[in-house]
């Protein structure tokens, strides 16, 4: 499968949250959002990039925009995770991987040589029409806040 492209229509996915909700892109067709794919719930880096999304949430909902997370976590440890740190927006869990494998973000890495299978934390803008308008890879989590702030202003 090639690599997503800005410009390109948004995978299609459909998932459960830890709200009870399900989410799809079917579902989201009229309003943008912004897709984050993380590795684990409650880890440093990933409580760090919750809280700064959650921290920002007002101008997200007065931009209109919907955050949802991604993570292959249990609907369970996700619950956990958002009331732990209040987190203002729906996980959704995607424990087969399917949405994970769609988007690109399930990679091979690397760790003190050792060579495994796991989440590329990555970011993407979705715009009302579904097609993708921004995209980040590889995304290291200080200063990536306001990145996705920058673009969702440009898009809403």
């Amino acid at each position: 499968m090639p690599p997503l492209e800005i410009g390109d229509k948004a995978p299609a996915f459909q998932a459960e949250s830890d709200t009870g909700d399900t989410f799809s892109l079917s579902a989201m067709k009229g309003k943008p959002f912004v897709l984050y794919f993380y590795p684990k719930d409650d880890t440093s880096g990933c409580t760090a990039e919750a809280c700064a999304f959650t921290e920002n949430i007002k101008v997200f909902d007065k931009l209109g925009v919907t955050v949802l997370g991604v993570s292959k976590d249990s609907l369970d440890k996700h619950a956990k995770f958002r009331a732990k740190y209040d987190l203002k927006f729906p996980l959704l869990s995607d424990a087969d991987g399917t949405i994970c494998e769609a988007y690109g973000t399930w990679v091979e890495k690397s760790m003190y040589g050792r060579k495994y299978m796991g989440i590329d934390r990555s970011t993407f803008l979705i715009g009302s029409d579904s097609k993708i308008k921004a995209f980040w890879r590889k995304v290291k989590v200080p200063g990536h806040i306001e990145e996705v702030l920058k673009a969702v202003k440009e898009v809403a």
